[in-house]
């Protein structure tokens, strides 16, 4: 029965200050900072934080915790999160309902995906990919059925099969994925939990001078001259995979020898400085443009080129070259950039790093010295192939 209903700014010593309300009776405060957020107090003194508000024309109380157990800023940012999904048009206490009545491990990835990957990460993709490849094994299994014998078994078979990344990947996934079950309203516990990470080393690999003579080469020899550009212009501008893959001829500026990316995984824009050899690779592109995209693909749903895996392997096997990833031609680009003289703040910039330790340093740099260092990287590596850089400036097309 409700013997209060009032508004108040929440505060620990607040809480700890209320009076209990009589025998048999529960008290609701409500904060004045974010809507529907409230506290009920019984007259044994516990406090429970809650979220009042009118769903569908019906009201409901949502449950989000126990105080102290669950801080005041933190109740705060549940009840954010349940005022939007309740803005969205979902009811929470559905969903509890729903994993109070055990889903499978496939249908709470499911809900992961669409609830909380795709609205918050970029990166959804990849983990719509480790599931496919390492977990879909227990689509059909009960999630309480998980138990850490079981991801102990599966970080460790994938440490050995795939290595310690694509492990330690993995289990932060499922970590994250068990927390917003519990979330959500499942009781059980996460068996992701105290499962210990593997030692992860950071990857130093770059194609080396005597390397970038086999590479270059085997890149001539390929015969699909889309994908053996798209290798180069991702060699020539250390830009990330997905940035390359979705290239578009709009972004590109001949005259200004530049090219925009709109979004990378950071979340910012970033222009890229173009050496006169990756114009001369993009000038040979366009010559055969299909579409709006650099690299299009006949194939794909987008339109471009999307996995480069099998020409990929096709290029290290010709060249000889063993250990080598597409993402270490960035890492090549970068380390003969520090070859040849550059710091480490045109380096970031020139590859589109973001940290906090460097931000002041990038906005008060211009793309003038980024732009030296990678024409002198450049220039280094086609001179430790053996090949002559180019030096006529490239137009635009017509």
């Amino acid at each position: 029965m409700t013997t209060v209903k009032t508004k108040l700014n929440l505060t620990k010593r607040l809480i700890e200050d209320l009076p209990r309300p009589a025998k048999g009776k529960r008290a609701y405060y409500y904060d004045m900072k974010v809507r529907g957020l409230g506290i009920a107090l019984t007259d044994k003194g516990t406090v429970t934080f809650i979220v009042y508000r009118k769903i569908d024309g019906r009201p409901e109380r949502i449950t989000l915790g126990r105080y102290p157990d669950l801080s005041i800023e933190n109740a705060r940012s549940k009840a954010c999160e349940v005022n939007s999904q309740i803005g969205q048009g979902n009811n929470p206490n559905k969903e509890k309902a729903e994993l109070r009545a055990e889903f499978s491990f496939k249908e709470l990835f499911d809900l992961y995906l669409e609830r909380y990957a795709k609205p918050h990460k970029k990166s959804w993709k990849n983990d719509a990919d480790q599931y496919r490849l390492y977990l879909s094994q227990w689509d059909k299994r009960k999630i309480s059925s998980i138990y850490k014998s079981d991801v102990e078994t599966l970080h460790a078979k994938i440490g050995k099969d795939h290595g310690h990344y694509a492990a330690n990947r993995v289990l932060s996934q499922l970590s994250i994925m068990f927390n917003k079950a519990k979330s959500w309203g499942w009781n059980g516990d996460n068996p992701a939990v105290g499962v210990k990470k593997f030692r992860e080393i950071s990857r130093e690999r770059f194609l080396q001078g005597d390397e970038l003579t086999h590479f270059f080469k085997a890149l001539a020899e390929e015969n699909n001259r889309n994908l053996a550009n798209f290798f180069m212009i991702s060699l020539l501008t250390g830009a990330r995979k997905s940035n390359v893959l979705s290239m578009q001829w709009e972004n590109i500026s001949f005259s200004q020898a530049t090219w925009k990316i709109p979004e990378t995984k950071n979340g910012t824009s970033q222009l890229v400085h173009l050496s006169q050899e990756s114009l001369a690779i993009l000038e040979e592109c366009i010559k055969t443009r299909k579409n709006e995209w650099v690299f299009p693909s006949q194939t794909s749903k987008s339109g471009h080129l999307e996995e480069p895996k099998t020409a990929w392997k096709r290029i290290l096997r010709r060249a000889n070259l063993q250990d080598l990833r597409l993402h270490d031609l960035r890492r090549t680009l970068g380390s003969w950039q520090a070859a040849t003289g550059a710091n480490s703040y045109v380096i970031g910039k020139s590859l589109g790093h973001k940290t906090q330790q460097a931000t002041a340093i990038y906005a008060r740099l211009n793309i003038d010295p980024v732009r030296e260092s990678v024409n002198r990287a450049t220039g280094a590596m086609l001179e430790a192939a053996g090949l002559k850089p180019v030096t006529e400036k490239v137009v635009p097309f017509k």
